[in-house]
């Protein structure tokens, strides 16, 4: 199978926490878990209280979840519209996956939260990857959870 017949093939969810299926908000917690805690070894609060105000980003392939991230309103986590608990599946990461769901990302936050700028804290590494979405670095690298991260900001964002 192609990259592009591949990509064709997962369906992608937006949806406010309201409108999330248990099934769903569980494969979502379990696979920021695999991959926050057990692969990546982070002890920290996954559970923050930031679920509940925030729309979920669900990419399934074959019925299973393979991508998730959350999009935070401005004034859940910054001042600033945020994307955050970026992941995917470790058996799907060479498939340009990541780029995929930020796409779908800053796709919505266009449509539906124009003109505003959008702040992430990025696992450093990670970098040249937010970059290439006009996300620079704003301060100096911290650590968070035994991982450096850094803050990244977008500028507003015009609806096309």
């Amino acid at each position: 199978m192609t990259l592009q017949n591949f990509l064709s093939r997962i369906h992608w969810q937006i949806l406010p926490y309201q409108s999330v299926e248990k099934e769903q908000l569980y494969n979502c917690l379990r696979l920021r878990s695999d991959v926050f805690v057990v692969e990546q070894g982070c002890m920290y609060a996954d559970l923050d209280g930031k679920d509940q105000d925030s729309w979920h980003v669900f990419g399934t392939y074959e019925g299973a979840l393979i991508a998730y991230a959350r999009l935070l309103p401005a004034g859940v986590s910054y001042t600033e519209v945020s994307i955050g608990r970026v992941v995917t599946h470790a058996s799907y990461r060479k498939h340009r996956l990541g780029t995929a769901l930020m796409q779908q990302c800053m796709e919505w936050i266009i449509l539906n939260w124009p003109n505003t700028a959008i702040k992430i804290s990025a696992q450093h590494h990670l970098l040249a990857f937010y970059s290439t979405f006009g996300f620079e670095p704003v301060g100096e690298v911290y650590d968070d959870a035994g991982i450096p991260h850094i803050a990244m900001l977008r500028p507003s964002i015009k609806a096309e």
